[in-house]
């Protein structure tokens, strides 16, 4: 995948005070799992795609990872709707709530070892 696969510069500003202002769960899940390539694999924080943010994104598997709050709860059409344009990129997107973080990060190991598992097994 090239670098500016979808990249909007212009959110670059927000995806930058997005990183410096992380959720508990977005640090925890960063610092525990997908920093130093923990998983095997290269994920960038905050990162523009297209008109949104991803939470975390990994250009080689093509895979988006949200992190979702209590506000997520209002915003599933938004979330369907984003989820949708993320896929017709190429992208798989994978969500996981705060909850879920904080409280059973290796049931969220797990889920993200497997998907990864899967694709790369796929994969010439």
């Amino acid at each position: 995948m090239p670098d500016n696969l979808d990249y909007n510069k212009n959110l670059k500003p927000l995806a930058k005070s997005l990183r410096a202002d992380s959720t508990k769960a977005e640090i925890r899940l960063w610092c525990e799992l997908l920093s130093k390539r923990k998983l095997g694999y290269s994920f960038l924080r905050q990162r523009p795609i297209a008109n949104y943010i991803a939470d975390f994104l990994c250009k080689e598997l093509m895979l988006v990872i949200e992190v979702d709050g209590y506000s997520h709860k209002f915003k599933t059409e938004e979330d369907a709707a984003r989820d949708k344009v993320l896929s017709e990129l190429g992208f798989t997107v994978l969500r996981f709530t705060d909850d879920e973080v904080m409280n059973d990060l290796p049931n969220v190991q797990r889920t993200l070892e497997t998907w990864i598992a899967e694709k790369t097994e796929k994969q010439p």
